[in-house]
């Protein structure tokens, strides 16, 4: 598997070998007419290889490509988190603003959240699919993959809390609720919808043509993949949950094509300055000054990593991997897998899509980046 890789980037490989090479490696995920992935590999700003495997659904088998545009779930939240980011700089909002300012009529218990908490997971939100099973208990199923809950919804479910998971800054757990939350400042804070905010203020500056915040009967997905889950009898389209409406925590659809414009503005500082982008790219510190901690429990959803050192900015998670600096981000919803991996001081950038939930793409893109990696250390 590491050979491959390794040969997939050598550098006298040249780009028919690094296409055939690939479509080798992932014969064994993709089998012909099966929903599959995307990928891209960038160096220095140049796309140097992009791919699509598979089909966007079983009903069509239309191929993907590096216009198919996949739901990103958690990957998302760089993009919450970058329009945050402007809103800090055109004034409208401070990193340090309560929770209670920023959503006038929150209750008490968020007068000690700040933006900055949300943004860093350390607000200690409860989560909102764990709230939301106390109604579906006393009244039956509330949400459904066809009537899903809204952000309006969630931030009722938060309002009827009184207290959160831990003292803001004191911990950090991975938190869809904050995200979720931060769409809803973002969208009161700009006086619009939040979907309007990141078009405006992120996609359409730079040029994202084919990516949106989707919201069902407000706007369409043209050239969609639909997401699908591996049972014993094989792939079931699997596409949307009760959970596939929120906008800030995972709710965007974007492409290859896309993502390698919003790589390049990430590089060349395009919609915020290295010195407005320094926070998001540092890891945050507990109130007492300590390293936070993934939580104490069982490995699984959003606990990768229990009770082991956690290093993550704003919408980024920034532990190094075998002692190069890395930004990066997954995403797993129903039916969808994505991943955005970055290396800035090595200027290679990997990005995986799948519309299948059973493929490691965590692995994958190590994989292709140990090998794009490899090239500069062997010249």
């Amino acid at each position: 598997m590491l050979a491959l890789a390794l040969l997939l980037f050598a550098g006298a490989a040249p780009a028919i070998d690094r296409e055939a090479v690939t479509s080798a490696r992932l014969k064994g995920l993709v089998a012909d007419g099966e929903p599959g992935l995307a990928v891209l590999v960038r160096t220095n700003g140049r796309t140097v290889f992009t791919h699509g495997y598979g089909v966007r659904d079983l009903r069509t088998r239309a191929p993907i490509d590096a216009r198919t545009r996949f739901r990103l779930a958690s990957v998302t939240k760089q993009m919450t988190a970058a329009a945050i980011m402007l809103l800090v700089r055109d004034g409208r909002l401070r990193y340090e603003d309560t929770l209670t300012r920023a959503l006038p009529g929150f209750p008490a218990y968020g007068s000690g959240v700040t933006i900055r908490h949300l943004l860093t997971h350390t607000s200690g939100l409860p989560d909102y699919e764990v709230l939301m099973e106390s109604p579906e208990k006393e009244k039956g199923p509330t949400w459904t993959a066809e009537r899903q809950i809204r952000d309006d919804e969630v931030l009722a479910l938060l309002e009827k809390e009184t207290h959160g998971l831990f003292a803001p800054g004191t911990s950090w757990a991975y938190s869809n609720s904050g995200y979720v939350v931060l769409g809803l400042v973002a969208a009161r804070a700009a006086d619009k919808p939040f979907g309007d905010v990141l078009r405006e203020r992120i996609f359409a500056p730079l040029g994202m043509t084919r990516t949106l915040a989707y919201e069902k009967g407000r706007n369409e997905v043209p050239d969609r993949a639909y997401g699908h889950t591996k049972e014993p009898a094989g792939l079931r389209e699997t596409d949307q949950s009760s959970t596939s409406a929120t906008l800030g925590d995972g709710g965007v659809y974007s492409c290859l094509e896309d993502l390698a414009k919003w790589d390049e503005a990430l590089r060349t500082n395009a919609l915020l300055s290295k010195a407005e982008m320094a926070p998001a790219l540092t890891p945050v510190r507990l109130t007492d000054g300590s390293p936070p901690l993934w939580p104490s429990g069982e490995q699984g959803g959003d606990n990768l990593f229990p009770g082991q050192p956690v290093a993550y900015g704003f919408g980024w998670f920034l532990d190094p991997w075998r002692g190069r600096p890395r930004t990066w981000h997954h995403g797993e919803t129903m039916g969808f897998r994505s991943i955005v991996e970055r290396f800035p001081a090595d200027g290679v950038s990997i990005v995986v899509l799948a519309n299948r939930g059973d493929i490691d793409l965590r692995s994958l893109a190590l994989e292709l980046a140990e090998g794009e990696l490899g090239r500069f250390s062997d010249r």
